[in-house]
Formats: C-alpha cells, structure tokens, sequence
C-alpha cells in the first residue's frame, strides 16, 4: 500500500507550478512598483489621468492587491513544494484578487481611462486566480501533494 505523497507527479504539474511562481512574482513586482510609484510604473500608464487615479488607489483595494500576489506567491511555492498549505494561500489569494477587481472594474474610472485592456487583464487574472486554487485541489486529490 503506498501513500498519497509516493504519487508519480506528472510533468505538466511542474510546468505549471514554476509558471504559477513566475506569474506571482511579476505580480509582486507590479504591486511594489505601484506602491513605492516608480519611474517605470509611471513611465507604463497610458495617460496623466490613468496615472493620478493608480497614484489615489485606496489603501483597502492596495491591500487586497497585496494580498492577493503575496499569498499568491506563497501558494505557488508551496504548491512547488508540494503542500497542502497551497489550497487555502491561492484561497486567500483569490479573494484577494476578488476585492481589488472590484475596485479596478467596478469602482474606479479605470475603463474609461484605459480601455478594454482594464476589462480583458482582470479576466485574465481572475482566470488564472481561479484555476490555480481548483488546480491545487485537485493536486491534492490525485495525491500530488500532501
């Protein structure tokens, strides 16, 4: 009788671990950029207007962005290190991601300032957000991690 760590991981598995770490990391990157508002994270915005509403980001949708990358991060490493710890950090981060969607669809002018592209990137993360958490469970499941 084995155990669910003696599991054969599949490669794709680690594929799309590394590639959930990397897409964390740049979510780290972006956060810090934005809120220490460096020369390249303004240099990015499209407009004075999109810029001046990036800089008044309210703290509580800066935070559920931090949130969301920092735990995200940590959900990645520990799904590299296959732990079960994964499940509730990408939980954490997808609410997280939640919280600050709303702000940045729902909320602010940033359609209007930006275009479709403050439409088409929050699916996009959202997508992901929430493939990562099914896709840790169902690691757990198939015993790939424990």
């Amino acid at each position: 009788m084995t155990d669910s760590t003696s599991q054969k991981v599949p490669v794709v598995f680690w594929i799309i671990a590394v590639i959930a770490i990397i897409w964390n990391a740049m979510g780290v990157n972006q956060y810090l950029q934005q809120a220490y508002q460096t020369d390249a994270f303004k240099a990015g915005m499209p407009s004075e207007e999109a810029l001046e509403m990036a800089i008044n980001t309210p703290s509580w949708a800066m935070s559920a962005f931090a949130v969301a990358v920092f735990f995200g991060l940590l959900a990645s490493i520990a799904l590299i290190l296959k732990k079960r710890l994964a499940i509730p950090l990408f939980l954490i981060s997808l609410i997280g991601i939640i919280v600050q969607m709303i702000h940045n669809v729902f909320i602010s002018d940033s359609v209007e300032l930006m275009g479709s592209i403050a439409i088409i990137f929050p699916i996009i993360i959202l997508v992901i957000g929430v493939f990562l958490y099914f896709y840790s469970k169902r690691s757990m499941a198939n015993g790939w991690i424990s």
